[in-house]
């Protein structure tokens, strides 16, 4: 094997590289030990005490990309077999590279070693050093580098510079400027000389090194620009990508305390030139090109001030050099390649002609918010392959809960493919690990076909390294946004809360961020028909210090109260009079919630633990009326009351952990504690107002949302659940009796609103046996709800409005009611709902769904969202072309690359021997 020798150079340019400096002299022996100091400052790591972890493998000449490492230790997300740094002191960690780089990675025989590649991670996995890390390695033996200037700077006219380049051994050396030779050294290993650029435009420095017969030389390049000129915006732009239609485009980017800005990408060869310097109109950098392919997509990027290279903060679409290959043409087909070679970073890209979607339901009128049923999807793990596409098979069993809106965690671009959205990156770009931007308007689409309305999280109160708002304003020395950053604080509002500080804390007293954070709200309402917005953790929405370890900034805030009302009267001005919907994650003293929710705006109302308590069999703290508005003193319906988000642990996982027990009545009990679930669903929808269901609740879903082994253990939280498909939930009688009561329950909050949506209730809900009288003074359709959610028989006042009969709706039996406060006894966790309208307990619910295929189009397979038995394939003509034999699970791929382009005709047979008929379009 070749021998090697390692050169370090310490100037880094970017921000993770600062963090990450070593001991091993300039040129360490090829058998020499490298210790890696590594200093959590300024990352998502800051302030963490437990272990640190180094996924960490090899760059070779044999790699591809940055993304393509070689002989990586361990695999991610298994710390066990990954190196595990030592802690030095805070924000200090080291590891240890010996007896040498060949052997630490075991290298095999003949390869060139380029790069170490390093990313720093926590034992939870949930926090990690960003961007990745690379430290050049060159071969032992001669070897020349250029060390000043950096590839592709940016200088001024008659700027004066040092160049420097070194030699890792003994050697003639010489500099070059446009093939000018201005600097010489014999025998020497560094080189250096001042230079002055008396002339504009592109330069080439060329370090040359020759040893014996042996010479190696680098090539860099410098650009010298021309002052930026300063010259008024056409009307009517937008910042971003704008598209005249014309074949020309032109691009706008704010940029506040920047002096020169130049575009580079696939157009001009990612070079700089003065072509493509940026005009300047206030804080506004603007330039329209032309002479474009109308029908090529192009990948572009801004570079500014001197080196600094970013994405489009209002990229509608990114390419990721470090996460797009894990990508497949299923989820994204056709995804542009990353520019390789060419630049470095995230790039946006742009096609003036992209595929139009055809909107199929344009008059959608939003369901009543104060009577809404909302429910809380993470696309990752509700659908077995991530997709919009296979998340519109579901549609139909979410329509026959009952639901109204569906509410999508975070689908803006988001750093890696593997997380639940809340570490941002670009707000208006999708993320592609769901699918194309057209998937997610057919979803939106089949969404209100149903008359099922679509909501987003966003996360406005920060974003991490990735944004290039942050990166465009950088303090590289302190490891924090700049002094000057526009978009954002230098350090967290919760200064000693750390359990708050997630990335880089947004600046909403800027009229930057909420000018950018306006255009973000009304892209997602224009270019995605987005019906609301759930505004993640809007504590953070001002400029108040709050002090204390334990401190959630929960106390009356004015200057935050009036920064919350100003974004919701932004989104209800897109469409006045069928206003979309404001949902806040406030959890905040009720002195802030009354006056948000009196407001119109619709607030997060926690009632996990509440009623869990109940659901287990416990009377402490089992007291659910916070559920009620009216118990907080608001004029209006507006708490999204919920059982389970996914921020709380599963009503089942903990039923299951924890039940209470009274002889052979144990709620430890599968079934046992499911039927305690329907008895909560009613009681749950049996107060008035919105209601939230998190992703598979409806099932009794009991897979923890901590690790799976010990549920107490939250470093698993993050990580990849069950889909309840998969594990046949859905099919499974007890859970479908939940899923039943629930869709019962969806039912009637939609057919009679004016009972369970009513203002005239009273309630006695602060023990184990609970009671809901609903008044309705329309329809006078008044209804009784009783439960008990001891685990004795138990007896409750059910508090009756008339005598004469009562029918239990659920039961189908009748109740001849003489006295309307007799006792009613109750069996363990045995729950009625009582009406004297006999047609509430005729409703049945139909659960099943019709068969679909995803994706579709398709160019190499598809898959069916039920299980089959036959899947036969025809051309137009009728002839058959492809048939396949099972029985097949749901999810199975069925392989069609070698049909041609075309439409065809597919039946399918299931166990029952009974088809169904569709089309498919092969790509």
């Amino acid at each position: 094997m070749k021998k090697l020798f390692y050169l370090f150079f310490l100037t880094f340019a970017s921000l993770a590289y600062s963090q990450v400096t070593t001991t091993s002299p300039a040129i360490p022996t090829s058998t020499g030990i490298i210790t890696i100091t590594f200093n959590a400052e300024g990352t998502e790591l800051a302030g963490y005490t437990g272990d640190i972890y180094a996924h960490t493998g090899i760059l070779t000449s044999a790699s591809t990309s940055n993304t393509d490492w070689k002989h990586t230790i361990g695999s991610w997300g298994n710390n066990t077999t990954q190196p595990k740094l030592t802690r030095m002191g805070t924000n200090t960690y080291q590891l240890i590279i010996a007896p040498d780089i060949s052997t630490f990675y075991s290298s095999t025989t003949g390869e060139v070693i380029t790069d170490i590649a390093i990313v720093f991670r926590n034992s939870a996995g949930n926090a990690q050093s960003r961007p990745d890390i690379f430290i050049p390695i060159y071969a032992e033996g001669l070897n020349v580098t250029i060390t000043n200037p950096t590839n592709q700077a940016v200088y001024n006219l008659n700027d004066a510079i040092t160049i420097n380049a070194e030699s890792s051994i003994h050697a003639n050396l010489e500099l070059k400027v446009n093939n000018t030779s201005i600097q010489t050294a014999s025998n020497a290993t560094s080189i250096s000389t001042a230079y002055t650029f008396t002339s504009t435009g592109n330069y080439t420095i060329e370090a040359i090194a020759v040893q014996n017969n042996e010479t190696k030389q680098e090539t860099i390049s410098a650009y010298v620009k021309t002052n930026t000129q300063n010259q008024i915006m056409p009307a009517g732009l937008k910042k971003g990508y704008n598209n005249h239609g014309d074949g020309s485009v032109t691009f706008v980017l704010e940029a506040p305390f920047k002096t020169d800005i130049f575009l580079v990408g696939d157009f001009n060869n990612w070079t700089l030139n003065e072509t493509y310097q940026m005009k300047k109109d206030g804080n506004n950098f603007w330039l329209t090109v032309t002479g474009l392919d109308p029908n090529t997509e192009y990948a572009y990027q801004y570079a500014i001030d001197y080196n600094l290279k970013i994405a489009d903060p209002y990229s509608k679409k990114v390419l990721d050099p470090n996460n797009d290959q894990y990508i497949t043409s299923t989820t994204y087909p056709n995804l542009m390649a990353y520019p390789t070679g060419k630049t470095t970073g995230i790039v946006s890209s742009f096609k003036i002609n992209e595929a139009i979607y055809n909107w199929q339901n344009t008059a959608f009128t939003r369901p009543n918010k104060e009577n809404i049923v909302i429910y809380e999807m993470l696309l990752r793990d509700f659908t077995e392959n991530n997709t919009y596409q296979e998340a519109i098979t579901h549609l139909d069993y979410l329509q026959n809960l009952g639901v109204t809106a569906i509410e999508l965690m975070p689908i803006n671009e988001f750093e890696g493919n593997d997380s639940w959205g809340y570490n941002p990156s670009f707000y208006m770009a999708l993320d592609k690990a769901y699918g194309t931007s057209n998937d997610l308007k057919e979803f939106v689409d089949e969404c209100h076909k149903r008359g099922i309305a679509v909501i987003t999280d966003v996360v406005f109160n920060h974003s991490f390294s990735q944004s290039p708002l942050l990166q465009m304003y950088w303090d590289a020395t302190n490891n924090q946004p700049a002094a000057n950053n526009p978009y954002y604080n230098q350090s967290h509002n919760l200064v000693d809360n750390t359990n708050a500080h997630w990335g880089y804390d947004f600046n909403h007293e800027s009229n930057y961020t909420v000018n950018f954070f306006n255009d973000v709200l009304s892209f997602w309402m224009d270019e995605y028909h987005i019906d609301g917005f759930r505004f993640d953790f809007t504590k953070g929405f001002s400029n108040t210090l709050y002090y204390g370890s334990d401190n959630w900034a929960s106390t009356y805030d004015a200057n935050r109260i009036a920064n919350l009302k100003a974004y919701a009267d932004h989104i209800w001005n897109k469409d006045p009079g069928n206003e979309a919907y404001v949902i806040f994650e406030h959890l905040s003293d009720n002195s802030e919630e009354i006056e948000l929710a009196n407001y119109g705006i619709m607030l997060w109302g926690n009632l996990n633990h509440s009623f869990n308590q109940n659901t287990m069999g416990y009377a402490s703290e089992a007291d659910v009326s916070w559920l009620s508005y009216k118990n907080r003193g608001w004029n209006n319906p507006h708490i999204v009351g919920y059982m389970e988000s996914h921020d709380e642990e599963r009503l089942m996982v903990k039923n299951l952990a924890y039940g209470n027990l009274n002889g052979v009545y144990n709620v430890k009990s599968l079934s046992t504690a499911l039927d305690r679930q329907e008895a909560a669903t009613v009681i749950f929808y049996g107060i008035p107002g919105p209601k939230m269901i998190w992703q598979f609740g409806e099932l009794g879903y009991d897979k923890s949302i901590n690790c799976a082994d010990d549920i107490a253990d939250g470093s698993c939280r993050l990580e990849r659940k069950p889909v309840a498909w998969t594990l046949g939930y859905d099919s499974q009688t007890e859970r479908q009796d939940l899923y039943n009561v629930t869709a019962k329950m969806t039912a009637l909050k939609k057919q009679f609103p004016s009972t369970f949506n009513t203002d005239d209730f009273s309630f006695s809900l602060n023990s184990l046996v609970k009671r809901i009288n609903l008044n309705d003074n329309v329809g006078r359709l008044d209804v009784v709800i009783v439960a008990n959610f001891d685990v004795t028989t138990q007896s409750v006042n059910p508090n009756f409005p008339a005598t004469g009969n009562w029918y239990d709706t659920f039961s189908e039996t009748t109740l001849s009611v003489t006295n309307p406060t007799a006792l009613l006894s109750l069996q363990p966790g045995e729950y009625r709902l009582y009406s004297q309208n006999q047609n509430l307990s005729t409703k049945k619910i139909v659960t099943s769904e019709v068969i679909k295929m995803y994706p579709n189009p398709s160019n190499t397979s598809f898959s069916l969202n039920k299980n089959c038995n036959q899947v036969v394939v025809y051309n137009l003509t009728g002839k058959q072309v492809k048939q396949f034999e099972g029985p097949f699970l749901k999810g199975t791929p069925f392989d069609i690359s070698n049909l041609s382009q075309g439409i065809y005709l597919m039946k399918v047979i299931n166990k029952s021997g009974e088809s169904n008929v569709m089309k498919l379009l092969k790509l």
